[in-house]
């Protein structure tokens, strides 16, 4: 099938490229090689590599996974590389230790819910999914001594990350100094136009340029895209300091952890998470400086088009709709579960809501439920209720213990 006519002109790839990257190494090589590549009819292969180190993709994945469905929206051809051997060693890249290198098996198990999550986003039509152990694993002795030889140590401990651990002592296993030169490789391998990561990658992929070089390939083009500041507002997102938004996670869960950023990572969040325009971000700032718009709306505005992106409409809907309805008003979930009264709660003097309780699930025990009752965790009706029993009524319990609800029919 022919690719030409699918290319659209140069100046316009680029500029639809540059939108959202913090750096571009360099430009004018893009231009040359998205000129060659138009000329070869042949699109550009764009690599990104993720190490398997937890089971599940969050959203400061997904920065650079839109920007690498951006390359595919211009009929790019994206190779999202799952680091199984990499993996192997840890990526020491802002560390102030070593990390600990992964077991295969868990490696492997996380290795499959990349596979089945990062489709949500990018175009399984132009997208090699592919492993480094597939060349890194069949290497000798004897290639591995010719990749070292070819960058020295006084180029790795530019590197502040190895120079301060140097410095203060701290040790530097051998083994870490093989992860850029294995991730440089990677390029080698692959025959890569342009390699994509976070800005803190960027000095691994420079050395990919310089590797892929020596190797009498082109030289990559780097292109990074901003690191996004987790629930904190503050940390990069990570699931490791649990200030993470799951893209798996279920969609209130996602709406309500949304829901916990400040204002202005709101607006950072909308740069990078979402299509919409800079300018229009700009004017979203002004109108609520000049008190025309709620910030409260815009950031569930916000938590609705992520939850959408990861789910679908009807549920980003539903969960907008929940939060207002549970945390805003304080009411009942609309699907909270109904049960029967059960035996043994209703007596003479009352109903003993601790034991009802904990028959329907709301508490551990029923002394779990007496202290949580004494506490003034638990709501009937809407009503703090602080004494074990309550007089004998008809009708519908709502029952509230935390987050935790329950109706119970008479």
């Amino acid at each position: 099938m022919s690719l030409t006519a699918s290319f659209a002109p140069i100046d316009q790839q680029l500029a639809y490229l540059k939108k959202g990257l913090a750096e571009l190494i360099r430009e004018d090589d893009l231009r040359e090689r998205l000129t060659l590549c138009a000329k070869e009819n042949r699109p550009l292969r764009v690599k990104a590599g993720f190490d398997p180190t937890a089971p599940d993709l969050h959203l400061g994945h997904t920065v650079l996974l839109r920007k690498m469905k951006h390359f595919q929206d211009l009929g790019h051809t994206v190779i999202f590389l799952i680091g199984d051997m990499t993996g192997l060693i840890g990526d020491p890249t802002g560390r102030n230790s070593a990390r600990p290198p992964m077991t295969r098996d868990e490696i492997n198990q996380n290795a499959k819910t990349y596979k089945d999550q990062v489709f949500k986003i990018l175009d399984p039509e132009k997208t090699e999914i592919r492993f480094n152990s597939e060349w890194l694993q069949g290497l000798t002795f004897e290639n591995v001594i010719k990749l070292c030889s070819k960058y020295t140590l006084a180029q790795m401990m530019e590197r502040d990350y190895f120079a301060n651990r140097y410095r203060e002592g701290v040790p530097i296993s051998m083994h870490e100094l093989l992860y850029p030169l294995s991730q440089a490789y990677d390029s080698v391998a692959l025959e890569c136009d342009v390699e994509m990561g976070g800005t803190d990658q960027t000095w691994n992929l420079l050395v990919g340029r310089d590797i892929q070089q020596d190797y009498g390939q082109p030289r990559q083009i780097v292109a990074t895209v901003p690191i996004l500041e987790g629930l904190d507002g503050v940390e990069k997102m990570s699931k490791s300091k649990g200030n993470y938004i799951g893209i798996t996670e279920p969609p209130k869960v996602m709406f309500r952890k949304i829901m916990q950023i400040s204002d202005p990572i709101m607006y950072r969040y909308y740069e990078l998470l979402t299509d919409v325009q800079v300018d229009e971000i700009e004017r979203m700032k002004q109108s609520v400086a000049a008190g025309e718009k709620d910030p409260m709306q815009m950031k569930m505005d916000l938590g609705r088009r992520i939850v959408a992106d990861f789910h679908s409409a009807a549920e980003g809907d539903a969960a907008r709709e929940a939060f207002d309805r549970e945390v805003r008003q304080g009411l009942e979930p609309a699907d909270t579960e109904t049960v029967e009264m059960p035996a043994g709660v209703q007596t003479e003097k009352g109903i003993r809501l601790d034991k009802l309780l904990a028959a329907v699930g709301l508490a551990e025990s029923v002394t779990d439920a007496g202290r949580k009752i004494k506490a003034g965790a638990v709501e009937v009706n809407g009503q703090i209720v602080k004494e074990p029993v309550m007089a004998n009524a008809g009708g519908m319990l709502v029952l509230r213990l935390g987050k935790k609800w329950k109706r119970v029919r008479f």
